[in-house]
């Protein structure tokens, strides 16, 4: 089992930085695939990036991309999330996830194991 605990949300302005973690406990990450999905009010879950632990392999949502960046700590067992240049379309709960196999995978369906969310707001 793998248990994961997101911290860093909160409320910041348009053009604002905010930086996630996610901790991961039961397992360590160097086994496991993690990746950060949202989910907007009245929206359904969606990709925002993912990082193949071993190997450092990243993909990111096209929404995203240039902005946000995902890092590891392998020491810490934990997964960064920097989002940068923050719009009000990116107001969300904001979700890690994990899988136990290897391969960057796009699917909440994917992924095996789920952080309770942390809520970003981005005021205009």
């Amino acid at each position: 089992q793998v248990q994961l605990v997101e911290s860093g949300g909160g409320l910041v302005q348009a053009g604002g930085s905010l930086r996630l973690s996610c901790a991961a406990s039961g397992r360590t990450f160097s086994t496991l695939t993690a990746a950060w999905f949202r989910r907007a009010p009245g929206k359904e879950r969606e990709f925002v990036g993912a990082i193949a632990w071993s190997v450092g392999n990243l993909h990111y949502a096209g929404s995203v991309k240039g902005r946000f960046t995902i890092s590891r700590d392998n020491a810490k067992n934990t997964v960064y999330l920097q989002m940068n240049s923050l719009r009000p379309e990116d107001t969300a709960d904001y979700y890690c996830a994990a899988r136990g196999a290897s391969g960057l995978r796009f699917s909440p369906s994917e992924y095996d194991y789920w952080g309770q969310g942390t809520q970003v707001t981005v005021s205009s």
